[in-house]
This record gives C-alpha cells, sequence and structure tokens, in this order.
C-alpha cells in the first residue's frame, strides 16, 4: 500500500489545508476564549459553560446540517458556513478592541453570545465538511484519506493552542510599546485583539482553499420522503449496525467522562507551574496553558504518519478498546502529577491513544455508510463525539465544583475505564471487528 497515495491528489490536499486552516484558527480561538473567560471569573464553572453554550446549538442544528449535507451541493454549503465562521471571529475581535463598551459593560455574555453561534454554524457545517471528503477521492484510499485527514487536522491542533498562547503572551509583552490605543475607560488587552485578528486571517485562507476546488455535485438524494423520515432514516441506520453505535459510543463517553481539556487553564495556573531556573517563556500562563493544550494533538500527529504506514486492519476492535482504555489511564495519572514535563508527556500519550481511535472511527464510518446517507450518518456521529466534548466540558466544571479539580480528573479517567469492560461486554461484534474485511 503507499502510503502517501491521496495526498498526490490536488483536491484532497486543497481539502485538507482548508481543515488545517480552519482548525488552526478555532483552536486559538478556543484557547483565547477559555482564558479570557477564566481571567474575568476566576470561576472552573464558567470555562464548562463554554462547551455547553456552544453543544447546545451544535445539537440542536446537526441533524438537519446532516439533512442538507445530502440534499444541496456541498461545496456551496461549507463556503457559507465558513463565512459564519469568519462572522463570529469578527464580532470577538470587534468585542475585545473595545473593552469598555462591550466586556467590561456586559461582562462575559457577548462572549459566550458568540460562542453559542458558532455553535449553530458549526452543527450545519460539520456534515458537510466531512461528507465532502470521500467525493474527493476512490473508494481505494478511503482508509489512506482518513488517516491523513486526521494528521493534518491533529496537526493544526497541535498548533493552534501553542501559537494561541505565543499570540497572547508576545502581543501582552510587545504590541504596548508600538501600538498606542485609543482613548478607552479600560485598557486594550493586546493579546485576545491580536490572537483574534490571526483567527480571522486564518478562515479567509480556510474560504480560499475551498473555492479552487472543482464544483462537486449534490449526493442526489432528492426522494419524496420528509424531512423528519430522512433525519429518522439516519439514525436507524445508525442504530441498527452494532460495529457503528458500539463505536460511536465508545468514542462519546470515554471524551464526556475522560476529558480535561476544560479545566486546563486551572492546572496551567494553579497545578503545574514552573521554576525560576526553566525556560523564561513557561513563566507565563498562557503559555503553558497553550501548550499542554497542544500535548494531546502532539501525540495524535506522530500517531497518524505511524498509522498511515501502518493501518489497524487487523484485530482492529480490539484494539480499539485496548486505546480508550489507555486514553483513560493517561487520564488519571494526568490528575495527579505535579510535574508539568511529566504532565505534558501524559497528554501526549493521550493524544496519540485517541488518534488511533479517531481514525479507526472514521475509516469505520467511510467505508459503511452509502454515499446518498452520509451526511446525515455524520451528523450523528457529530451529535455523539462532537457534542460530548463541549458537555463533557461542562461535565468537567460541574464536577470539579462539586468534587475539587484532582478528584474530578481521577472519577473522569476511571469511568472512561468503566465504560471500556462493559462495551466489551455488551459489543461483541466490535470487539472482534476487523477493517480488513470491510476494506
Amino acid at each position: 500500500r503507499d502510503a502517501y497515495a491521496v495526498l498526490r491528489n490536488p483536491e484532497f490536499r486543497l481539502f485538507v489545508l482548508m481543515r488545517f486552516f480552519l482548525t488552526l484558527g478555532i483552536q486559538i480561538q478556543a484557547t483565547v476564549v477559555g482564558w479570557q473567560i477564566y481571567e474575568m471569573t476566576k470561576d472552573p464553572l464558567s470555562l464548562g459553560l463554554i462547551g455547553l453554550t456552544e453543544a447546545v446549538p451544535f445539537m440542536t442544528v446537526i441533524l438537519y446540517g446532516g439533512h442538507l449535507a445530502d440534499l444541496l451541493n456541498r461545496k456551496r454549503l461549507i463556503v457559507l458556513t465558513l463565512l459564519g465562521y469568519l462572522g463570529g471571529a469578527g464580532l470577538l475581535f470587534l468585542f475585545t478592541l473595545q473593552p469598555g463598551d462591550f466586556l467590561h459593560r456586559y461582562g462575559t455574555f457577548p462572549i459566550y453570545a458568540v460562542v453559542f453561534l458558532t455553535g449553530i454554524v458549526r452543527g450545519l457545517s460539520g456534515p458537510a465538511i466531512s461528507s465532502f471528503m470521500p467525493q474527493l477521492v476512490p473508494r481505494s484510499q478511503y482508509a489512506n484519506a482518513s488517516t491523513w485527514n486526521t494528521t493534518f487536522w491533529q496537526v493544526a491542533a497541535v498548533s493552534g493552542p501553542a501559537l494561541g498562547g505565543l499570540i497572547y503572551a508576545v502581543a501582552q509583552r510587545w504590541l504596548p510599546t508600538l501600538v498606542t490605543p485609543a482613548a478607552s475607560r479600560t485598557p486594550y488587552n493586546y493579546g485576545t485583539v491580536a490572537a483574534y485578528g490571526i483567527v480571522i486571517l486564518l478562515v479567509v485562507m480556510a474560504i480560499s482553499c475551498v473555492l479552487f476546488i472543482g464544483a462537486k455535485p449534490a449526493a442526489g438524494n432528492h426522494n419524496q420522503e420528509t424531512l423528519r423520515q430522512r433525519l429518522a432514516a439516519g439514525l436507524r441506520f445508525v442504530f441498527k449496525d452494532q460495529v457503528i453505535l458500539g463505536a460511536l459510543s465508545l468514542d462519546m463517553f470515554a471524551v464526556f467522562f475522560g476529558g480535561a481539556v476544560a479545566l486546563l487553564p486551572i492546572f496551567a495556573e494553579k497545578i503545574l507551574t514552573v521554576g525560576p531556573g526553566d525556560w523564561h517563556l513557561l513563566q507565563d500562563g498562557t503559555v503553558r496553558l497553550g501548550l499542554l493544550r497542544a500535548a494531546p494533538s502532539v501525540g495524535a500527529a506522530l500517531m497518524g504518519l505511524v498509522l498511515a504506514h501502518r493501518p489497524p486492519l487487523y484485530n482492529t476492535g480490539r484494539k480499539l478498546f485496548a486505546y480508550v482504555a489507555g486514553f483513560g489511564l493517561c487520564m488519571i495519572l494526568f490528575a495527579v502529577s505535579r510535574n508539568f514535563y511529566l504532565s505534558f508527556g501524559l497528554l501526549v500519550a493521550s493524544g496519540a491513544l485517541d488518534a488511533m481511535s479517531v481514525v479507526i472511527r472514521g475509516t469505520i464510518l467511510q467505508l459503511m455508510v452509502p454515499e446518498d446517507m452520509r451526511g446525515r450518518v455524520l451528523a450523528v456521529n457529530s451529535i455523539f463525539v462532537g457534542s460530548s466534548n463541549e458537555i463533557g466540558s461542562f461535565e468537567s466544571g460541574v464536577a470539579a465544583r462539586l468534587m475539587g479539580l484532582v478528584p474530578s480528573v481521577v472519577f473522569g479517567g476511571a469511568m472512561t475505564l468503566g465504560v471500556v469492560a462493559a462495551m466489551t461486554r455488551f459489543a461483541p461484534k466490535l470487539r472482534d471487528f476487523e477493517l480488513a474485511k470491510v476494506a
């Protein structure tokens, strides 16, 4: 098998570059929003509310987004939703540019409002983007494309948080010497202004990549079914297949309980501090936060390169269970660690293990779902997996408030191990599944 075959496809290269720029911008924005909210509130629950604020509108519109992806021209739909991302980044830029008029008058409400709108845009864009990729490559390259797509996404997810933290720290330090702010009742926050400006540029670059991809036909499912019937058909397809349902459920509960991303600002500021002899940039909490947020994706990107050459075609289900269990164990060890470098390494390992499960799940969906239903099924996938990130963030905030920071993360990791044990028993078809039989 040629590990680099799909990268010779110019339209696939444009597609992964689009996802790269978009993901980079979204990660920078998420990092800075989390830090900005925590600076304003000093409350871990407020960090969890960021996830909930995005998840509610996302889950509300995601099935309709899958319906549109199966009915309309996916390229056009992607461009329209990217313009929505651009509008959200523009609003955050303007709010931060005039803090005396917005953030110090209305508090965190304007930021949460943009996060809410971003959830709507994400719900409409996700199925279109995910179902567009198979239109660009032949079926024989689906597994290869899924691996490289995940790898490029993870590279952006590596760079985004770290870049967001560095932009914030450097701008806060150097821009006051170069720029004189306009008259305002409160001083500029140079870091957030600079970061949101970079996000705007990255989304514009993502839109440009999509525009250079050739026109592709709509999926062609224009039968006389009602919207309700079409959405129900997508749900039935998922729930009647134990392999697909099991893979989605395993990932959903693992991320819901095992993720600690929403609490990283607190770990960066209070738990994982560094000494005076360490690299001077690490003295800045935003830099530590950026590196911690990037750590899982460092592992994921490295693992993506391995999987491109050695795809998990055999004993796939058993490997999937092992990877998710390893992820939960990494979260438990991360919670009890007090060393920044050890914690960084544990997050890298968790990202590598998570990447394996992401590639397996993505390849299963691309190979086992028909073209005219792909948008709706991937929308259901987004409900299971995508929303679990945001709702999991809310769960992390609530658990940290009730149980304390470290016990809440230990509890989440233990719950992940419990989910793996339960799925091993109740999803035997997934446990014995092998990709080689369907690839």
